[in-house]
């Protein structure tokens, strides 16, 4: 198997980080500190929501990108 054919999946692991980082729920299972009056649990699960967003489009115009689409 070539160096290129196997180099898509390091940018598909890169998907693996938003799950990664919502799977601990006790790690922000809290109130502090909250922004505007909403709690840390609702605005770091909502940044998560931004940033996989953009890691998603990362990963799919790297890709294609080097598929010659």
């Amino acid at each position: 198997m070539s160096a290129t054919r196997r180099e898509p999946w390091k940018w598909y692991a890169l998907l693996l980080v938003p799950f990664v980082a919502t799977l601990g729920v006790p790690l922000y299972d809290r109130v502090e500190p909250s922004i505007g009056g909403v709690p840390f649990f609702y605005w770091y699960l909502f940044l998560w929501i931004l940033l996989t967003a953009a890691l998603t489009a990362l990963v799919y115009f790297a890709v294609r990108e080097r598929r010659g689409a």
